[in-house]
């Protein structure tokens, strides 16, 4: 009953289609028929003369100001041609999908039915194991047939079921040798090679790109389908470099882009995998002939058209670093010399196209995308040759390249690849600076870490730079993900040197280390808001690192200051490197009295109150660890001259800065200091009668009460002297603007 079922609705299905068929094709001719009289000239037309007058107007209202000829032929110009749209370029493959998802999961859907079937004859043992591969083939044959019948009237619908039709030839072949052993391993790889011509054929035959990209799928998939594990590398690529000199042929014939795609992304796993698992000089000869081969295939436009695409571009530059990645790898393996010779081979080969574009007098596009091919594989050289880390240096070299190319062509893809790059040079970087640790007796600047990192911090200014440039020219406002760049650049900078530096002084005790870890980044810190605007750096960024460095002060100050102090008192070091930790007093004093130097950082109240704690604590704890260096003999008496220093001079201190602070305040009309002096007052104050008085002596009390006394009457006097000068000026101007 089930069977009748099936055949009724099998020749129901098939007359109902070829009812739709009928009428799509009449609705067709209907179409073709309405468009030849819409395009046949159209004669003896009579416009009204009353329409014709409607439409012309009088000579005051077509011209009411006279208008150059100039202007018209620029708007006439401007007119004709219009700017192309900007179309992304993964709209074409939505658009496929869009129109043939149907399509797809129908022969998906198929291939899974036909599959299931024969499992379920399996099961039943309906069929041997010859018959049930006879079978696979036989059902690939025929949905390959059925797209043959098709691919006049429906191209697209009749290449997709093809593909479906070589995808099941593949696998049937791949599970007739692996589950039923039905022929060898030889016979099977001669089967599916011979799937694979048929499948390049038909697809240059039909002229369609989709049965090529199922084929080279197939073709590439292949030895791992019918591996056995025995790793017969010779043969595998001899037989892959002949998959990509058919893909190069069909691709100059054809033009299609995505079958050199796909087959690099498999050349480059292969390669890649025989590389990592069994590096031998057999390997390089491969790794050239697929260098040919795809450098090629990234030409084809330059020698038909002498133009260079964005997906060519990009080619040629994966294309180049790849097979650098994999040949210097084989022979640093392999201990072989000189390692360079690869990049200066690579680096010729760009060079001859340079030439050629040099003597054609043409500096476009493609003259600068050769030049800077050889220039970064020059520099990959060069870098090589000073034994720095293979990875890191040509990614980063890559990365600025493809930044660089970005900025020439303003195609988007390259300015995503670089911020999809820039992250694993970052990653690359970190291993390279944790043989910081692992490694002994480097020498000075000329090691392979620092001089990796060299390269990076190199390429880094190089980035920068040309992002600004790329925001003058262009226009563009700072992104988010730009400003993220600048500051991942300005660390990896930083680490780079502060990581060279700290190395390189192991051997101190560890309050050095820490002091002159500092020092210097509390130099690094200055430097870069000295340089800001030329830097281009960010407001934001701007603020920040003024906040960056005024805790930077701070800390240095105090948990520094005080470590070198107690290294003096241990005698582990000398004062001598005490009064070397100062010099963080030359960019303070320079922020804080150079005003302008960071403006922009004062537009917020809590910046005020940033540089006041700031002052407060480097010149207490500056004072403090001085007082105890020059007072304590013997380290039995530091806690005695720490509660003296506490109790007696820091109260002083205390009330001089508050006085300042209420100096300024009036001075410069700048409340927020006049607040930060009163509460610095009301500190001291309370600390001085809760604490203090009662820690002290008689004599130490006195002391300390008339000094106190005599600041506080000093700045009140001058308060109230400066408050009487500006309320007479402030006078004298009114009475002179009354007159």
């Amino acid at each position: 009953m089930s069977e009748i079922l099936l055949t009724i609705l099998i020749i129901a299905i098939i007359f109902i289609f070829s009812h739709l068929n009928n009428k799509i094709r009449r609705l067709e001719k209907e179409v073709g028929d309405l468009n030849s009289k819409i395009n046949q000239p159209q004669h003896n037309i009579i416009v009204p003369q009353q329409n014709v007058q409607e439409q012309e107007p009088s000579t005051e209202q077509a011209v009411p100001y006279p208008i150059q000829e100039s202007t018209i032929q620029e708007e006439r110009a401007i007119e004709e041609v219009p700017s192309p749209p900007q179309k992304d370029w993964l709209e074409p493959v939505f658009d496929f999908l869009k129109q043939n998802i149907l399509t797809i999961v129908g022969i998906f859907t198929l291939v899974l039915g036909i599959g299931y079937f024969v499992k379920y004859a399996i099961d039943k043992n309906w069929i041997g194991e010859a018959p049930r591969a006879g079978l696979g083939l036989a059902a690939g044959a025929g949905i390959m047939l059925i797209g043959h019948f098709l691919r006049k009237n429906y191209a697209v619908f009749a290449s997709i079921i093809t593909g479906g039709g070589i995808a099941v030839l593949y696998f049937t072949t791949t599970i007739a040798f692996r589950e039923y052993h039905l022929f060898t391993q030889n016979t099977a790889f001669v089967i599916t090679t011979l799937i694979t011509i048929i499948s390049i054929v038909l697809a240059y035959y039909y002229k369609s790109e989709v049965i090529i990209i199922i084929a080279l799928l197939g073709g590439f998939t292949a030895p791992l389908m019918i591996s056995t594990g025995q790793s017969n590398y010779l043969f595998l690529f001899t037989y892959i470099t002949l998959l990509n000199i058919g893909m190069l042929a069909a691709s100059f014939l054809k033009h299609w882009k995505s079958v050199g795609w796909t087959a690099y992304a498999f050349t480059t796993v292969y390669l890649f995998y025989w590389t990592s698992e069994q590096p031998q000089l057999l390997s390089i000869v491969f790794y050239m002939i697929s260098y040919i081969i795809f450098y090629l295939f990234a030409l084809q436009d330059y020698f038909k058209k002498n133009t260079l695409s964005t997906w060519d571009t990009l080619m040629l530059v994966l294309i180049n670093f790849s097979s650098i990645i994999g040949l210097i790898y084989i022979f640093k393996t392999l201990s072989y010399e000189p390692v360079i010779i690869f990049p200066l081979v690579f680096a010729a080969a760009n060079c001859v196209l340079l030439i050629k574009e040099y003597g054609k007098k043409s500096f476009g596009f493609s003259y600068c995308i050769f030049a800077a091919l050889t220039i970064s594989l020059i520099t990959v050289a060069v870098a090589l040759q000073f034994k720095t880390h293979l990875i890191t240096s040509v990614w980063a070299i890559e990365a600025s390249l493809l930044l660089y190319i970005w900025k020439k062509s303003g195609h988007t893809i390259f300015k995503t690849c670089f911020y999809v790059l820039f992250p694993l040079v970052i990653i690359a970087q970190l291993m390279t600076w944790s043989e910081y640790f692992n490694t002994k007796d480097m020498s000075i600047v000329f090691n392979p870490v620092f001089l990796t990192s060299l390269v990076t911090i190199g390429t880094t200014i190089f980035n920068l730079f040309l992002l600004k440039r790329i925001n003058e020219t262009g226009k563009q406002a700072e992104s988010f993900f730009e400003n993220v760049f600048a500051v991942v650049s300005y660390g990896v900078i930083y680490l780079a040197l502060l990581l060279e530096i700290i190395y390189h002084i192991s051997d101190m005790p560890w309050s050095a280390m820490v002091s002159i870890g500092f020092l210097f980044s509390i130099y690094y810190i200055f430097t870069l808001i000295l340089f800001r605007k030329k830097l281009d750096i960010d407001s934001t960024i701007q603020t920040g690192l003024v906040y960056l460095f005024l805790i930077l002060i701070i800390f240095n100050a105090s948990f520094a200051a005080s470590e070198v102090a107690t290294a003096v008192l241990h005698k582990k070091l000398s004062f001598g490197f005490y009064s070397i930790h100062f010099l963080y007093w030359i960019p303070f004093i320079y922020m804080v009295w150079n005003a302008s130097a960071i403006s922009g950082f004062y537009k917020t109240k809590p910046s005020y109150l940033a540089i006041s704690a700031t002052i407060v604590i480097a010149v207490s704890c500056g004072f403090y660890n001085t007082y105890l260096l020059s007072s304590v003999n013997d380290v039995s008496l530091l806690y005695k001259a720490r509660e003296h220093f506490n109790i007696l001079y820091l109260p002083i201190i205390w009330t001089v800065l508050a006085s300042i602070f209420i100096y300024i305040s009036l001075k410069k009309n700048i409340p927020e200091y006049s607040r930060i002096g009163f509460i610095l007052f009301g500190i001291m104050i309370l600390k001085l009668y809760s604490y203090d008085v009662w820690q002290m002596d008689n004599i130490s009390r006195i002391t300390a009460f008339i000094i106190l006394g005599v600041i506080l009457l000093l700045s009140s006097f001058t308060f109230q002297r400066l408050k009487n000068i500006i309320k007479n000026m402030v006078d004298k101007k009114e009475e002179e603007q009354g007159n």
